[in-house]
């Protein structure tokens, strides 16, 4: 069985080797690595599925190896740091983290984490929610093996974790923009709560003041609308959540 690899990235000795010893026991192998430089020469030679990522990294700029990960490389990106102030939370999640940890942090909490972001990078079935005509989305198996779902020309395919634009060009999304966008997608017509939406896409509650869902949707209509101060697919409703608009389809696969 193949373990899946872990980047951990930390300029602290004793962070990289006490995660070095703990993360194998379960189930995952681990490159302990102490800059942004060694990070990038691992991901030309070994990618990981999974980094790591301390922001405090001394002469470095955390969020611009945050942002370079997610430009050039599909995987998952937790941001470990010693700092908690919700700006720098926001900003994580805005240049496209997964996941946000602050120091000091409980080990199993950490690998709970671990393994709900490498879950939802994984193929998945649909879901068995129902849109509010009660009609299912329709659907079709793609070559990948999952379901295609389209929406004003857009797909998506489950399967395969992807999403097209109309002229068929790839949209680069992170596991958790993919995740959300494939929550509202599934449960077309419905207004869905913040918490329903985190539960579903994070595997847990919202904390209060929690704007993780909320940052990621603002990052889902720069990629997905026309403009994105005036949403059409993706929609607030006050006091409720958020409501996908757009009727679903369903797509051939592609061969």
């Amino acid at each position: 069985m193949t373990l899946q690899h872990i980047a951990v990235v930390d300029d602290e000795t004793a962070i990289t080797e006490l995660l070095g010893r703990y993360l194998p026991g379960h189930g995952f192998r681990t490159t302990q690595l102490h800059s942004g430089r060694a990070l990038m020469e691992l991901m030309a030679s070994d990618p990981p599925e999974l980094v790591l990522l301390d922001l405090g990294l001394p002469g470095e700029d955390g969020f611009a190896i945050a942002r370079q990960l997610r430009e050039h490389w599909r995987c998952g990106l937790v941001i470990i740091t010693g700092r908690g102030d919700s700006v720098d939370k926001v900003v994580g999640l805005e240049v496209g983290a997964d996941d946000y940890v602050t120091k000091p942090f409980d080990l199993r909490e950490l690998v709970a984490r671990i393994k709900a972001v490498l879950r939802r990078m994984e193929p998945h079935p649909l879901a068995s929610g129902q849109p509010a005509s009660g009609q299912a989305p329709r659907q079709v198996a793609s070559a990948s093996g999952g379901e295609h779902l389209t929406f004003l020309g857009w797909q998506l395919d489950l399967g395969a974790r992807r999403l097209d634009d109309p002229n068929g060009a790839e949209v680069r999304l992170t596991s958790g923009e993919f995740s959300l966008l494939a929550a509202l997608a599934q449960h077309a017509g419905r207004v869905l709560s913040r918490d329903f939406l985190l539960e579903q896409t994070r595997g847990r509650e919202a904390a209060p003041f929690d704007r993780t869902i909320d940052v990621q949707i603002g990052r889902l209509r720069k990629k997905l609308e026309v403009d994105a101060e005036n949403p059409q697919i993706i929609k607030s409703v006050r006091g409720a959540g958020y409501i996908f608009v757009p009727p679903i389809g369903s797509a051939r696969a592609k061969t």
